[in-house]
């Protein structure tokens, strides 16, 4: 099989093809033939070595893909055998054949290409876990989606139209027109105006009932002071520290200094809620999982679960991908392919 290796703690250029042999499903495990693999900032953050759950380098990171099944293990059912499928793995996402246990896999809805079922997994289960399980926003609410023109930020908006929900979003211009017509109500440019300001006025000095931030730091401060009486704050990502080398390291620990402490006491008072959402800490809650990815695959049914694959980079241009991601030029999903 070919992997994309992380080779060392660095820039995009640690990141090498290797081949080794094909892995054997166990008990309770089936092999796919990978067609796509999803990027996801928790890979960037992974090779530069800001991230404690990565497993030792050199490794294999990714956490969803999307393929066909070649064979399966003991108790297993054989009906599997040939099915297009997609779903989560705990890293080794990043090749072109990899073996998962079977309840991490789900039939691949046959309207979509298997790009598209690879930009599902994580972002769209962020983002119904964020709006729907935790943040529960309701349609006579409003959100704050940061950096709505990523992948989660694309599911959120999707999950929040569906519900009915106001939706504001936080993006860079040349991304709005786009965004709007995927269903945000209002666009600010977090690059030339203050995003804070723009809401109070937007909001009338009101505020949002939800916002999600995947940006960290200082930042989650600066929402929570954001959010309306009964308002909720989803935190689920550090990506301002997604830059490379010692510096990357630095600002990560500038970072965590700047995290505000959110004290009991001041959210009774103020009537606000925080939380946080980290699916690569979910492992355990299989059954939860897959009552989620039920619905979401309904909602492909429907129409109003729209993954947008952005771009596509072969497995020897995976460098290339993530410092595509890096510079924020997508806008949805950057996918691998072998």
């Amino acid at each position: 099989m070919k992997q994309i290796y992380i080779t060392g703690a660095g820039g995009p250029d640690k990141l090498k093809v290797r081949e080794s042999e094909d892995p054997q499903p166990g008990k309770g495990e089936l092999r796919v033939r990978v067609s796509a693999s999803g990027i996801n900032f928790a890979d960037i953050l992974a090779r530069q070595g800001l991230y404690p759950d990565a497993p030792p380098l050199p490794c294999v990171v990714g956490y969803e893909f999307s393929g066909v099944v070649d064979a399966v293990g003991e108790g297993v059912d054989s009906g599997w055998i040939g099915e297009d499928v997609f779903g989560l793995t705990r890293f080794g996402g990043y090749s072109d054949v990899i073996v998962v246990p079977v309840d991490q896999v789900f039939e691949k809805p046959a309207s979509l290409t298997h790009e598209q079922a690879a930009a599902i997994p994580v972002n769209y289960l962020t983002a119904w876990q964020l709006l729907v399980v935790m943040g529960a926003l309701r349609p006579e609410e409003s959100v704050l989606v940061h950096n709505a023109g990523g992948g989660v930020g694309l599911a959120a908006i999707d999950i929040a139209s569906h519900i009915g929900a106001t939706i504001y979003g936080t993006a860079s211009s040349g991304k709005h027109e786009f965004l709007r017509k995927r269903g945000l109500h209002h666009a600010i440019d977090y690059r030339r105006e203050d995003w804070a300001v723009e809401l109070k006025n937007l909001t009338e000095g009101r505020g949002v009932e939800l916002i999600t931030d995947p940006l960290g730091g200082s930042h989650w401060k600066k929402s929570y002071k954001a959010l309306r009486s009964t308002g909720r704050l989803g935190m689920f990502g550090i990506s301002v520290a997604t830059e490379s080398g010692l510096f990357g390291k630095t600002r990560l620990l500038k970072i965590l200094f700047g995290t505000p402490f959110f004290h009991p006491i001041f959210l009774m008072n103020e009537n606000r809620g925080v939380f946080g959402v980290n699916m690569g800490h979910l492992w355990h809650e299989v059954h939860k999982i897959r009552e989620w990815m039920a619905v979401l695959v309904q909602g492909v049914e429907q129409g109003w679960v729209r993954p947008h694959v952005d771009q596509t980079f072969s497995f020897e241009k995976a460098g290339e991908a993530h410092s595509y991601i890096e510079a924020r030029k997508n806008i949805g999903k950057v996918v691998l392919v072998p």
